[in-house]
C-alpha cells in the first residue's frame, strides 16, 4: 500500500481530545489503551463504561439520575441508554452565553450576518416565548421549509427547548415532496421561506407554501420568515381563517423574555429526518434527545476534533442530516458557518473563498463536490491562503483514491482529509475520522468509537479485507426511537434487522482494511451481480469519473438473458457525443482499474443524472425506469424529469 498520504505531527496528536480522552480512560480503567484501534475495541467491548465516560467527558447538562448507563442490552431494538436521565438538547447547544461569535451566515446572493452565543441566547428565548403562547407544548411537531440560515437555527433551538419535535425540509422541495413528509407527521407550527436564491436566481415560494399549508390540517399557526423579499411582501397571502400567520421578526424582537428549558427523558423525539423516498414514501425516522446530543458530542470532539471557538463549515441543506449535525457542533462550543445558495455560483471558488474570508478550521463538503471541483480545473492550492484550514470532511458517497490524490495535490498538502459515512438512519457516522492517524489513499479512516462495526458476509460471518455487508451488532445511542407512526416498530425492523437478526445492517457494501480503516464499494441494493459476482457501484464510477471528458456517471444491473449484465450512463462535457472510440476509452479504463467483470456491456449518453434533495444519485429509480416498472416516488428526486431519458433506450433492447 506504500505511504499514507498524510500524518499528523506529533504536536498535532499530543493536542488532540482524542488523546486527552484516550489518556483519561487509561487513567480510569488502568487498561493499556496505546492508540485509536485499542480505544476503539474497549469502547464496543464495554459499551456502558464508554458512553458513561463520554457523557463526563462532554460535559453533559442536564440530570443524569441513579439508574445504570444501558438496559436490555442484548435487545436491538428495544436497548435504552441512560433511562433516568433527563435533559435538553437546546440548553446544551445554548450553554455558551459571551459576546463570541457563534454563526456566521453567507448566502448566494451576497448577504451576509452574524450572531454572538448571546444574541443567539436573546433570540432563542424570545422565539421560544412566543411559541409557548401560541400553545406549543413537549411533543407537538414542528415543521420548517427553510434554507440554511440563522432563522433555521433559532427556530430549531425554541422549539426543541419547550420539548418540541423538529423537522425540516429545505425550500428546493416541491409541493408534493413536504407534504409527504410533513402530512405523516402533523406539524402543530410550520416556519415557511418566502423563497430563496439558487444559481443566480431567485425563487419565491409565496403559492408553494400555501398549497402546501392547505394541505397539512393540523397546522395552528404558519410562522413567515422574510429572506428573498420584503418583510411587508412576504407577509401577503399566508393566513387563512382559522389559523394564524405570523412574522418571525416580530415572534423573536423581545428582549424581556427568560431562557427556559424543558428537560425531557434521554429517549424523548428531538427530530424526525426522512429516508429518501425513492422507493415509496418516505420513512419518518425518530431520532431521540440524549443519543443525538451524545453521538454530536462524540464526533465533533473526539472524531473531529472540533473544540471551543473553532469553526466548522459544512456545505448543506436543511433537507439533509449534514444540517442537524452541523448545528449540534454549538455543545462542543464551536462557531458555525453557514451558507446557503450554490456551491458554483457565480464560479467554483465560492466555498474557498468564504473558507478564507471566514477563517475556516473544519472545511465539509460532499464527494461529488470535490470532484466537480476538480473537473472545473480550479486548484485552491494555487488561488487560496486555506490555511486556517486544518481538516476537510467529505461524505454522501464513497470519496474516490483520485479525489484523495486531487486534495493533497490542488487543495492543500498538509490537511486533515477525513472521509467519514454513516446516514440518516442513525444521525451520525458508523465510520469517521481518526485525528492521531494517517490517511491512507481511498480508505475512511477508522471504524467510529462505541459502534461495534463488522463486515458479514451472506451468512453472518465476519469478513476482514473481504467486501461484505455493514453492520452493527451492539446497540448505541443514536439508533432511532422508532419510526413515526410504526405500529409494533414493524417498518423499522424491517428497514435494519431483517437480514441479521440482532443485528443492525445498513445496506453498505463495504470493506474492513489492513489498515483498520473502511472501503465504501456503494449502496449494497445497487450491487450488480453480474454472472453471480457481487460488483460495488463505486468501482466502476472511480476510474470513468477520472476521464476528462466524463462528468458523471450512473450505473445499474440489467436483467439480460437469464444474467445481469452492466449498463454504464454517462453525463459527458458541455459539447461532446458518445463516440465508439471513447465507449472504448471507458471500457479500458474500467478494465484496467477493476476487472474484465466490471466492464459495462452498454454506455449510453444521458445530458444529467437524477438525484435526491440531497445530492445523492438514484441507481434504483433508474433500475426501475429501465425495467419499466413505475418510480414510487418522483418527488423526492431533486430533477425528476431526467428520468424520461431512461425510458425505452435503443441500446438497452
Amino acid at each position: 500500500m506504500g505511504e499514507p498520504l498524510w500524518s499528523p505531527s506529533a504536536e498535532r496528536v499530543e493536542s488532540s481530545q482524542l488523546t486527552a480522552f484516550r489518556r483519561l480512560m487509561e487513567a480510569e480503567t488502568g487498561l493499556e489503551l496505546r492508540d485509536y484501534a485499542a480505544l476503539q475495541g474497549w469502547s464496543v467491548r464495554d459499551t456502558p463504561a464508554f458512553w458513561e465516560a463520554l457523557w463526563r467527558f462532554g460535559e453533559v447538562i442536564g440530570e443524569r439520575g441513579s439508574g445504570p448507563t444501558l438496559v436490555d442490552a442484548e435487545r436491538m431494538p428495544g436497548a435504552r441508554f441512560f433511562p433516568d436521565a433527563h435533559l435538553s438538547f437546546a440548553e446544551n447547544l445554548l450553554r455558551r452565553s459571551d459576546d463570541a461569535q457563534a454563526l456566521v451566515f453567507q448566502g448566494e446572493h451576497g448577504a451576509r450576518s452574524s450572531l454572538s452565543y448571546a444574541d443567539l441566547r436573546t433570540s432563542v428565548a424570545a422565539l421560544a416565548a412566543s411559541l409557548r403562547e401560541l400553545g406549543v407544548v413537549r411533543g407537538d411537531r414542528i415543521g420548517a421549509y427553510l434554507p440554511n440560515i440563522p432563522e433555521s437555527l433559532i427556530a430549531m433551538l425554541a422549539a426543541t427547548s419547550l420539548g418540541a419535535i423538529w423537522s425540516s425540509c429545505s425550500p428546493d422541495f416541491g409541493v408534493r415532496g413536504v407534504i409527504d413528509r410533513f402530512g405523516q407527521i402533523e406539524p402543530k407550527i410550520l416556519f415557511a421561506v418566502d423563497g430563496y436564491f439558487y444559481n443566480g436566481r431567485k425563487h419565491d415560494l409565496g403559492e408553494r407554501v400555501v398549497e402546501i399549508a392547505d394541505a397539512l390540517p393540523s397546522l395552528e399557526s404558519i410562522v413567515r420568515v422574510s429572506f428573498a423579499d420584503t418583510p411587508e411582501k412576504s407577509r401577503a397571502g399566508l393566513g387563512r381563517p382559522g389559523r394564524g400567520a405570523h412574522d418571525f421578526s416580530e415572534l423573536s424582537s423581545r428582549s424581556d423574555a427568560p431562557l427556559d428549558f424543558e428537560r425531557v427523558p434521554f429517549h424523548h423525539p428531538l427530530y424526525i429526518l426522512y429516508s429518501s423516498g425513492t422507493t415509496g414514501q418516505p420513512k419518518c425516522i425518530v431520532h431521540g434527545t440524549g443519543g443525538t446530543l451524545l453521538q454530536h458530542i462524540k464526533e465533533h470532539r473526539l472524531q473531529c476534533d472540533l473544540g471551543r471557538d473553532d469553526r466548522l463549515f459544512y456545505f448543506t441543506t436543511c433537507g439533509w442530516m449534514m444540517w442537524n449535525w452541523l448545528v449540534g457542533a454549538l455543545a462542543s462550543e464551536s462557531s458555525l458557518v453557514l451558507y446557503d445558495g450554490s456551491p458554483f455560483h457565480p464560479g467554483p471558488e465560492v466555498l474557498w473563498d468564504l473558507a478564507d474570508r471566514e477563517r475556516v478550521d473544519v472545511f465539509g463538503t460532499s464527494a461529488k463536490y470535490i470532484d466537480a471541483v476538480a473537473k472545473s480545473g480550479l486548484k485552491p492550492i494555487e488561488s487560496h491562503d486555506l490555511s486556517s484550514v486544518r481538516a476537510i470532511l467529505s461524505t454522501g458517497s464513497p470519496l474516490a483514491p483520485e479525489s484523495f490524490d486531487f486534495v493533497y495535490r490542488s487543495i492543500k498538502n498538509d490537511v486533515w482529509l477525513s472521509s467519514i459515512s454513516g446516514g440518516t438512519d442513525i444521525a451520525g457516522c458508523f465510520v469517521a475520522g481518526d485525528p492521531t492517524g494517517p490517511v491512507w489513499r481511498g480508505e475512511v479512516q477508522a471504524l467510529a468509537l462505541g459502534m461495534d462495526i463488522a463486515v458479514f458476509d451472506d451468512e453472518g460471518n465476519s469478513l476482514t479485507q473481504e467486501k461484505g455487508e455493514l453492520v452493527c451488532k451492539k446497540p448505541f445511542p443514536s439508533m432511532p426511537v422508532g419510526f413515526w407512526n410504526d405500529p409494533g416498530d414493524e417498518r423499522y425492523r424491517a428497514s435494519y434487522f431483517q437480514r441479521y437478526p440482532d443485528v443492525w445492517c445498513h445496506g453498505d457494501w463495504v470493506e474492513i482494511t489492513e489498515h483498520g480503516g473502511m472501503i465504501i464499494y456503494g449502496r449494497s441494493d445497487a450491487v450488480l451481480n453480474p454472472g453471480g459476482v457481487r460488483i460495488g457501484t463505486a468501482e466502476i464510477y472511480r476510474p470513468v469519473e477520472q476521464l476528462d471528458q466524463v462528468i458523471e456517471g450512473l450505473v445499474i444491473g440489467q436483467s439480460w438473458q437469464s444474467d445481469v449484465r452492466v449498463v454504464l450512463f454517462v453525463k459527458l462535457r458541455e459539447g461532446l457525443e458518445l463516440d465508439d472510440d471513447l465507449r472504448d476509452e471507458i471500457r479500458a479504463a474500467v478494465r484496467a482499474h477493476a476487472t474484465p467483470r466490471h466492464v459495462p456491456a452498454v454506455i449510453a449518453q444521458v445530458s444529467d443524472i437524477p438525484r435526491t434533495k440531497s445530492g445523492k444519485i438514484v441507481e434504483l429509480a433508474v433500475r426501475d425506469v429501465v425495467h419499466g416498472r413505475p418510480v414510487k416516488n418522483i418527488d423526492a428526486l431533486a430533477n425528476p424529469e431526467t428520468l424520461l431519458e431512461f425510458e425505452n433506450r435503443s441500446e438497452l433492447r
